[in-house]
């Protein structure tokens, strides 16, 4: 830093601060934390999970639900009314030991506030295993 000191009889001291130095350090420290982070940033040891699909097992049991492109609701191909049937249907199979698995077949097209509703009555009537079936992307 830099002080300017006047020489003569009077007693008044003119400084001024230079501060291209403090500057010139603020902007070195400031690198070498950008540079040092990356490397002291630790990630805790995990193994992701791998994509992969599974042939699902088709049992008299199941039940598949499927929800066309206008949301409306088909219980192993059967129409049903509404959300709320559906919610009685699931309660009565939610019942039986073991419990079969719900499968929900959602078109392309379809909104997903209709396929979130069929989630929801399975939620509601406690059925413990539900998957989506989909279709494997063409390979190419």
């Amino acid at each position: 830093m830099a002080m300017q000191i006047s020489s003569g009889e009077e007693e008044d001291l003119t400084s001024a601060i230079n501060t291209t130095p403090l500057v010139d350090v603020m902007l070195v420290l400031l690198i070498i934390f950008l540079i040092t982070i990356p490397v002291v940033t630790q990630t805790v040891p995990m193994q992701l999970p791998l994509e992969s699909n599974i042939a699902r097992q088709t049992r008299p049991e199941n039940i598949e639900i499927s929800v066309n492109k206008d949301g409306d609701l088909f219980w192993n191909a059967q129409p049903v009314a509404d959300s709320e049937a559906l919610f009685q249907r699931l309660k009565t199979i939610a019942v039986m030991n073991p419990q079969p698995e719900v499968h929900i077949r959602g078109d392309l097209g379809a909104r997903y506030e209709s396929i979130g509703r069929v989630v929801f009555a399975c939620q509601r009537a406690a059925i413990a295993k539900i998957s989506f079936v989909t279709e494997p992307p063409p390979k190419g």
